[in-house]
């Protein structure tokens, strides 16, 4: 019986990917023909797509979607988006929390939209401080606000599986 998967990936993308994955698992000295390891190459090759999915969108446009006139004027605050995001230096994930402050200039963004403009920066090959900056970019340039402030809090596994030593410090 089982279920239908809505899915939407790129044909040839997966094709070239799993391709390519296949091989790292060689050359990883594993067998990719292993009953454990035979869909991984097509599995990452989709996963990767998904988490990068962010190239396809434009953020800028996801705010003007639900932006309206409003006069407004007083600090809003938008806490505790989640961030999912991959290292640029290692392809290993980076997660945590963003934070969004602005100060209105006659226009407002409907709620629902600062987590998908988030995504949509997020969901690319990223340092966190480029992040930040596209996000506030994207904010200043789009909204127009008479301030903006981003921050996020952030956990790199590139650092913590890698041994990096005193991540705490």
């Amino acid at each position: 019986m089982g279920y239908k998967k809505i899915e939407h990936y790129d044909e040839e993308c997966t094709k070239s990917l799993s391709s390519n994955y296949k091989e790292v698992i060689e050359n990883l000295g594993e067998d990719p023909s292993r009953e454990g390891l035979l869909k991984t190459p097509e599995r990452v090759a989709k996963a990767m797509q998904f988490l990068t999915q962010g190239y396809d969108q434009n953020p800028q446009e996801i705010l003007k979607s639900a932006m309206f006139a409003e006069k407004y004027d007083e600090m809003v605050i938008v806490k505790d988006i989640e961030v999912y995001s991959l290292c640029e230096h290692h392809m290993l994930p980076f997660f945590g929390k963003c934070h969004i402050a602005y100060i209105p200039n006659g226009h407002i963004v409907g709620l629902s939209k600062f987590p998908r403009m988030v995504d949509a920066f997020s969901r690319r090959l990223q340092v966190q401080e480029r992040l930040t900056d596209q996000i506030r970019d994207c904010l200043d340039e789009t909204l127009n606000p008479q301030g903006v402030a981003v921050c996020i809090e952030a956990q790199h596994l590139c650092m913590q599986m890698r041994g990096v030593q005193k991540q705490t410090q």
